[in-house]
């Protein structure tokens, strides 16, 4: 029998456990753990379920631990099993969760969401397909425009400005929450076509006015949610925002608009872009190890800015020498 010597791992996958500092925290090594949808909420509330998985990441090692997309509203969560913090007596449970991962020496972060179109949908276990809002656990999904994310869907309700300032508004009290709760890292969710990432691209954003049309238009309410973010956040907590870096459709959003966007996301405090892909619309993803890593590296020279690599990273060689090689800071 082989016995792998813990040491010897530690000094060849030098990179990967190499401690980054960023504002008030010290990651003690390059490993997150990304946002892994759990469904085993009810009405939003965090339970034991959360509290051994999360928990038992940040006992494994990994430096920092991400909660799954958390709604900021009731009609924010994907499905009726999501987590949320959209209401004050969620703190408490979350609170357990964050003194545990903090007291086994990982960061807690969380990630904070809005479904938007793709909100009110079964769980995958019992076929995930979207449920109407006229059926039980189902409710009216809004959007940038109403536009299905499927043609066999309900159309969503288009956002009016009362509804985006509600959705600034509510990001803002999860932000306050979330700090309540001892979260030291958010994450804005800001991919996989919900509902800020169906406002940027431009295969769901079809308005005519200020939130809709030109790049500036569409990226709108990303930077006010930012600004109502960070009115809530301490500016020495570290913000990160996950983006879909590609639509992987011709006239959708592309990587060079992800560079731009990055760019004014620095300008904006954003301290590290969270690079995925995907999501707005079905489209082919030539899937492969790493197939996301380019974008993080991209985004990471082009930007200046810090970035994470997400998606088939499965080997710890794999995982350093992305470290290594300067294509992201953590994955």
């Amino acid at each position: 029998m082989s016995v792998t010597c813990h040491i010897c791992t530690k000094q060849s996958m030098a990179h990967l456990f190499s401690p980054l500092k960023i504002k008030n925290i010290e990651l003690k090594n390059r490993i997150v753990v990304s946002p892994m949808c759990e469904y085993s909420s009810e009405d939003g509330f965090a339970n034991d379920w959360h509290l051994v998985h999360l928990g038992s990441r940040a006992v494994g090692g990994a430096a920092l631990v991400i909660t799954e997309a958390t709604a900021v509203s009731p009609e924010g969560r994907i499905s009726y099993g999501d987590l949320g913090i959209y209401k004050d007596e969620h703190i408490e449970k979350l609170k357990d969760i964050t003194d545990f991962i903090h007291a086994h020496g990982s960061i807690a972060g969380i990630q904070l969401a809005h479904a938007g179109r793709k909100a009110s949908h079964e769980l995958p276990w019992k076929g995930n397909a979207q449920i109407p809002s006229t059926r039980k656990n189902g409710w009216k999904a809004f959007a940038p425009s109403a536009i299905p994310f499927a043609e066999q869907e309900e159309a969503p309700i288009e956002l009016d400005k009362e509804g985006i300032e509600k959705v600034k508004a509510d990001f803002k009290a999860a932000t306050l929450r979330a700090l309540q709760a001892g979260f030291k890292v958010i994450e804005l969710h800001a991919a996989h076509g919900y509902l800020i990432h169906e406002f940027y691209s431009p295969l769901s954003n079809k308005r005519a006015d200020e939130y809709g049309g030109s790049f500036e238009n569409r990226t709108r309410l990303l930077i006010e949610v930012i600004d109502s973010v960070k009115e809530a956040w301490p500016a020495e907590n570290p913000l990160f925002v996950r983006i879909s870096s590609s639509d992987w459709t011709e006239g959708g959003w592309t990587i060079d608009d992800s560079v731009t966007l990055a760019k004014i996301l620095k300008d904006k405090g954003v301290d590290l872009v969270d690079c995925s892909s995907g999501g707005n619309v079905l489209a082919k993803i030539p899937l492969k190890p790493g197939y996301q890593v380019e974008f993080a590296e991209k985004v990471r020279k082009e930007a200046q800015i810090l970035t994470g690599a997400v998606g088939l990273i499965t080997e710890p060689e794999q995982t350093d020498a992305t470290i290594k090689s300067g294509k992201a800071e953590v994955v």
